[in-house]
């Protein structure tokens, strides 16, 4: 990993579609990252926190919850993009999430992005940047994910 790609102020995201991100460092996905998710959601499903019954089961053990993969992408952004010179930011939403592969514990999951589309909304800057989750050695990436956000200069202007 090289660290984030920095854009000293918002505007400066303007006309940076296609710039890629990352990958960010390896982070490793342990059992008790998945039991501390079931935990704060509620969602106990053996699949994800009976080590012993998922043994036998489709994937040979545990996996990581679908929305533990994606509350990640929030943790791996900072180190793909960083953008200064702002007043204050926003999460605007996601779109296009997709979960192409599961996620076993034990194994090691990492980001790479890719801005897609950057417009000019009401005085702010919007950016939309697609995340890729990579599972170290799989064939297919565990999630994508389209995340949205606004910056609002610290100016008051789009400048």
């Amino acid at each position: 990993m090289s660290g984030p790609r920095i854009f000293a102020r918002p505007a400066d995201l303007l006309g940076s579609e296609g710039v890629q991100l990352g990958p960010t460092e390896w982070l490793a996905i342990e059992q008790s990252r998945v039991d501390g998710f079931a935990e704060v959601t509620g969602d106990h499903q053996w699949i994800h926190v009976d080590v012993e019954r998922a043994k036998d089961g489709p994937f040979g053990g545990t996996i990581a919850h679908g929305y533990l993969t994606l509350a990640l992408v929030n943790r791996f952004l900072p180190d793909l993009v960083e953008v200064r010179g702002f007043a204050h930011a926003v999460n605007i939403g996601a779109d296009r999430l997709r979960f192409l592969a599961p996620v076993p514990v034990g194994s090691r999951i990492r980001a790479a992005g890719e801005i897609v589309k950057v417009e000019d909304i009401s005085g702010a800057i919007q950016s939309t940047v697609r995340v890729t989750i990579e599972i170290e050695g799989g064939d297919k990436p565990a999630c994508t994910i389209d995340t949205i956000s606004r910056y609002y200069p610290e100016n008051g202007g789009a400048e």
